[in-house]
């Protein structure tokens, strides 16, 4: 094989990617050089990325070289790439992809841990993409998004300078390069949290479709996983016909044997966005099946039903009167506190303390505990740790998605042979106990007890959201189940509650506001 020609452009990114595959393609024993390529987006710096003409302005000029003959490959960034390929290109490997999440860099003196992503209140967050920008104001609606252009090291610095309080950037880039952090504090937002663009974190190696010895060689880079799941994220973004400024995030993985799969669309940068999660066994017509999902001739629910008050201006309450539906709230059971003065003996040699419940937060907090600054905090989903926050602590743990066992599993690999502090309703199932090692300390605190209220009147609702056990217990003992209401359960043990009566339910993939948006969109009344 003759030493090859690799394009790119010239930013510290895009050099690094080059570089990667130049010495990916030297362990199978093939010589390359690097050819720095301007293209469209590298020139025009002073307009947001969703006002430049045309799609695959940071690909174009690269392909043009790759056509007629000056380079042997192209290394981009996948994302950038149109769905539909200049004529006579192909997309040879796509080598494993990188963590696809995002990364919010905040000045320090403009940190709340009390907040959802830790920004304080009206802070100045730098972005030009439409998809961040939707998704981060449907989080938070008080945030100031402005745009922002230019490579990595550049709006790092731009925060540096203090023109942003945070800027937000794919997690991909900044491992890549490697570059120091330390200066800010840095959130990571979960991929299920704020939804990525099709195919971010991966390559694309792209050479002329004659070169079929070319081909052959790319195939030791290429990963068939990868290849397999960005290729329905971007079949969705070809099917809604939009290029990459598009606010549509879709994000595709493969866990246990099934493919997870979250899909973030607003209408434009200011709309709040809808989202939808499937888990399938295999992604036969499931783009198809996405895109049908945000049609507006799709009948939704007209009321919902969920066992817990809903705030004025929640996530949840907002997603659903985006279109009409009618919230009734209400919880069907009341708490109360059954340990009003906390014995120190409770915090002594702690190493964790894990919460099963928002109500374990609340009131563990409420008897003002004395808390070592080495002690880490441990939730079981993103309820739990929108509640530790806003008591002003981060968790060191959230249990996320897949079964109970998977969760309760991780987590006691996580504090083998410590001590953790279990605050907890009286009634509880100690899910999370059972799974832990020998050598694990348990120090068990009942701290409230859960009351059914005397009278739980039907509802009408077509979905009916069930937040715990209790609830479950207070209302099917007193009321049916209609044949066309769907239920929804918050949560394993909720779930599990559901099973032991024989009645189907939907499990959301995150027992939070998020995704029960996102059980309560998925759900089509015939």
């Amino acid at each position: 094989m003759k030493k090859l020609i690799i394009g790119t452009r010239g930013s510290d990114l895009a050099l690094w990617q080059a570089n990667f595959i130049k010495d990916k393609l030297a362990e199978i024993g093939v010589e390359a050089s690097l050819k720095i390529i301007k293209t469209q987006g590298d020139k025009i710096l002073n307009l947001r990325l969703d006002k430049l003409e045309g799609k695959g302005f940071f690909t174009k000029e690269l392909e043009e070289e790759l056509l007629n003959g000056s380079i042997d490959l192209a290394v981009h960034s996948h994302k950038d790439l149109p769905t539909a390929h200049p004529e006579g290109l192909i997309i040879a490997a796509v080598p494993e992809r990188e963590d696809p999440a995002e990364l919010l860099l905040i000045l320090k003196d403009c940190v709340d841990v009390t907040q959802k992503l830790s920004l304080k209140t009206g802070a100045m967050v730098g972005t030009s993409s439409n998809r961040r920008k939707a998704q981060l104001l449907a989080l938070r609606p008080d945030l100031n998004i402005e745009d922002l252009r230019g490579n990595v090291p550049t709006r790092i610095q731009k925060l540096r300078d203090e023109n942003y309080d945070a800027i937000v950037l794919a997690k991909a880039g900044v491992n890549r390069l490697g570059i120091d952090l330390s200066e800010f504090h840095v959130e990571v937002i979960d991929t299920t949290v704020l939804v990525p663009s099709p195919a971010q974190g991966a390559l694309g190696i792209q050479i002329r479709e004659s070169d079929t010895e070319l081909f052959d060689l790319l195939q030791a880079l290429n990963d068939p996983a990868t290849v397999e799941e960005i290729a329905l994220e971007r079949k969705v973004l070809n099917l809604f016909e939009g290029g990459c400024h598009m606010p549509l995030g879709c994000y595709c993985k493969k866990d246990n044997g099934k493919f997870e799969v979250w899909t973030s669309k607003a209408e434009s940068d200011e709309h709040f966005p809808d989202r939808l999660f499937y888990r399938v066994d295999n992604l036969d017509g499931l783009a198809e099946k996405i895109v049908a999902g945000f049609s507006k001739e799709r009948k939704l629910p007209a009321k919902v039903f969920i066992s817990r008050e809903i705030g004025e201006h929640s996530y949840f309450r907002r997603a659903l009167e985006k279109h009409k539906i009618e919230i009734e709230g209400r919880s069907l059971i009341r708490t109360f506190p059954i340990v009003h003065v906390l014995d120190p003996f409770y915090l002594r040699h702690l190493d964790w303390i894990f919460f099963s419940s928002r109500n374990g937060v609340e009131y563990f907090f409420k008897l003002n505990p004395v808390l070592s600054k080495r002690i880490k905090f441990g939730v079981v989903g993103r309820g739990s740790e929108d509640a530790l926050r806003r008591c002003g602590y981060l968790s060191d743990f959230v249990g996320e998605g897949g079964e109970i066992d998977e969760v309760a599993a991780d987590f006691a690999t996580m504090v083998e042979g410590k001590t953790v502090l279990f605050p907890r309703a009286q009634d509880s199932l100690l899910s999370m106990q059972k799974y832990l090692k020998p050598s694990t300390k348990v120090v068990d605190l009942p701290i409230y007890e859960t009351v059914v209220e005397d009278e739980i009147d039907r509802t009408s609702a077509d979905v009916l959201i069930f937040t715990s056990p209790s609830n479950v217990e207070a209302y099917f003992n007193q009321n049916l189940l209609d044949p066309e209401q769907k239920v929804i359960a918050i949560g394993h043990s909720t779930g599990k509650k559901f099973d032991e009566m024989g009645v189907s339910y939907l499990l959301p993939y995150s027992p939070d506001e998020i995704g029960l948006a996102e059980a309560v969109y998925g759900i089509d009344i015939k």
